[in-house]
């Protein structure tokens, strides 16, 4: 069975083709209130550290060396092998970030460190 791994901002209008929805972010995303935010697991464990994700601060010229730091944190990480179980229970699923930056962040080397291992 295949998946489909989508990422989104979680400020984005949720769809119904977003299937399990994953936040994936470890601080809760600001102005947003838990009620209005949509979600099915917080998974804040996947997130990079906060010392990586300080360091990184969003910084395209830094961008090449943060996606290897946060692969190397993604090794043997049990939140990692905790997400790959929830993805053999759903078709599709949505990992859901906070970062206006949509081409430089966590969840795009998330996706594709999954991707690769299933």
């Amino acid at each position: 069975m295949k998946n489909t791994i989508k990422i989104k901002r979680l400020y984005d209008t949720p769809e119904k083709g977003d299937g399990f929805t994953i936040l994936i972010d470890r601080l809760w995303p600001r102005g947003m209130s838990k009620q209005e935010a949509y979600w099915d697991v917080w998974l804040k464990e996947i997130a990079p550290s906060s010392e990586l994700r300080k360091w990184f601060n969003h910084e395209p010229e830094k961008w090449q060396a943060f996606k290897k730091a946060y692969e190397e944190e993604l090794k043997d990480s049990a939140a990692l092998e905790e997400l790959i179980d929830l993805l053999h229970h759903h078709k599709v699923v949505t990992f859901l970030y906070a970062t206006k930056e949509r081409e430089h962040n966590h969840a795009v080397v998330l996706k594709e460190v999954v991707e690769e291992k299933v």
